[in-house]
């Protein structure tokens, strides 16, 4: 075994345990020395899988379906060295989400047995790969709350949401393990994917396993306990909890799901998973899980459980927290009516029904309809779309609004070429010689809203963020 890939003895023999066949533990270490395939998601809140693999049809991507995700494909390139996945002008646009194929298997196994949820929680939500496979699940309706407990990472989860459309999510900044005190049994369906030992990763981590202990495993379980426990709370009778990590040991994985059985004896039960796509079976466990190790589908290595809350639970003790004043205030009809037309004015709108019109001092914000009756439980560190900055000539219509309300069919859509648009998202004003429809245009590349921008003479002014504004070398360099 020349392997650069680092394993612990200890670690070794615990793969022994778990895979006793010497042939399936050889092919685990095989596999293990092999790059991870690369894979991504189609952004359906953007765009359809058909009309997908019709646009990027030209650049002989060669796409092979996800079994377990239709909106999934791993993705061999010719030009993968030349231009990152990430330039492309299709990530840039919010079409594709680059996301690790075994990682979209715990939202399929959220939807495929739930019912369409009003209300969802991911509780471990950063970078947002499963975030923005639930949103675009729920085409953008009912509300998501997205916890993420890591401060460094929260930024990078909003930046993707943004980045995908994404208009129906609340994010928090908490430990995961005050949910079940602070909401209890207010969502339809919980996602756990918990904080884990990585063991499935070290294909893409060749050091993935280098603070591996089984100390620290059992100070992981202890953390991995507390979040389904609170996210069990959480959940309403009747709803479903997927619990999922990246690793492989029973003790992060089928014994988390053991402890909270007899813990709470009739109150969970499992709902089997070998059905869930052809091949299912493969990855089947006795008790209907589905344990993924690397071999078995050429991908990163996974836990999904899936489970169904049968009865109500004696609530918790409410936790110590203040929320303080809440700062945001239901804009009146009449100016919601007001507002609502300028929108429609500058080629933005949205379901009234789904998204509620708020106010702070002199920002609008949309507000997911589903996310109300929580804003007196908890605290939320930003809610729904920044839609506008009020002033006394009008609205400052946001960027994050741009991208997820722009009308496909509204007049003052301007399409760019894609050396315009290479120019954009490097934050240069455009020249284009064409006329321009208006003198505030929302500004497209391949059909898909990347900003908003106003016309001065003969010359399109960039307003791309600056935090977003890229160098290195783009797709049409």
């Amino acid at each position: 075994m020349s392997s650069h890939v680092y394993f612990p003895e200890l670690f070794l023999n615990q793969m022994r345990e778990l895979l006793p066949d010497t042939v399936e533990f050889d092919k685990f270490l095989a596999i293990s020395q092999q790059p991870l395939r690369r894979s991504l998601r189609v952004n359906t809140l953007k765009i359809s899988v058909a009309d997908f693999l019709a646009l990027v049809e030209p650049y002989q991507w060669a796409l092979t379906p996800v079994p377990w995700c239709e909106e999934g494909f791993w993705i061999s390139r010719d030009d993968a060295d030349t231009l990152p996945l990430g330039s492309t002008a299709e990530h840039l646009s919010g079409l594709f989400y680059i996301q690790e194929a075994s990682s979209m298997l715990p939202v399929s196994a959220l939807f495929a047995g739930c019912p369409q949820p009003e209300r969802v929680m991911d509780m471990a939500a950063a970078p947002g790969s499963k975030t923005t496979q639930i949103a675009a699940k729920m085409n953008n309706k009912g509300a998501i709350v997205a916890n993420e407990y890591s401060a460094s990472r929260v930024k990078v989860l909003h930046a993707n949401l943004s980045r995908c459309g994404v208009s129906n999510t609340a994010m928090t900044h908490f430990d995961g393990g005050v949910f079940g005190a602070a909401l209890p049994e207010m969502f339809d369906a919980i996602l756990v994917d918990a904080p884990c030992s990585g063991e499935g990763v070290i294909r893409k981590d060749v050091d993935a396993l280098r603070n591996w202990t089984p100390e620290s495993i059992d100070e992981i379980a202890a953390t991995q306990r507390v979040l389904i426990e609170s996210a069990l709370h959480a959940l309403r009778p009747g709803g479903t909890l997927i619990y999922s990590t990246c690793t492989l040991n029973r003790q992060e994985n089928q014994q988390i799901i053991a402890w909270l059985m007899a813990t709470y004896p009739d109150t969970v039960e499992i709902e089997p998973l070998d059905t869930l796509f052809p091949g299912a079976e493969r990855a089947s466990t006795g008790e209907g899980f589905l344990h993924v190790f690397p071999q078995i589908f050429d991908s990163e290595g996974f836990f999904v459980a899936r489970l169904r809350k049968t009865r109500h639970m004696s609530p918790l003790p409410l936790p110590g927290y203040k929320l303080g004043k809440f700062p945001f205030t239901p804009v009146r009809p009449r100016e919601e009516q007001e507002i609502t037309h300028a929108a429609e004015k500058s080629g933005l709108a949205w379901n009234r029904n789904t998204h509620g019109l708020w106010q702070r001092d002199k920002e609008l914000w949309l507000f997911p309809r589903a996310v109300e009756p929580l804003l007196s439980q908890v605290r939320f560190s930003r809610i729904g779309l920044k839609l506008a900055e009020m002033f006394p000539k009008g609205y400052r219509w946001q960027h994050e609004a741009v991208i997820a309300l722009a009308q496909p069919q509204a007049k003052n859509r301007f399409e760019l070429t894609l050396t315009e648009a290479e120019a954009w998202y490097r934050g240069r004003d455009i020249y284009p010689e064409r006329i321009l429809p208006a003198d505030e245009i929302i500004v497209t590349c391949q059909q898909q809203p990347v900003g908003l921008a106003k016309k001065i003479s003969n010359r399109i002014k960039n307003s791309y963020p600056r935090e977003l504004v890229r160098d290195g070398k783009l797709f049409s360099s």
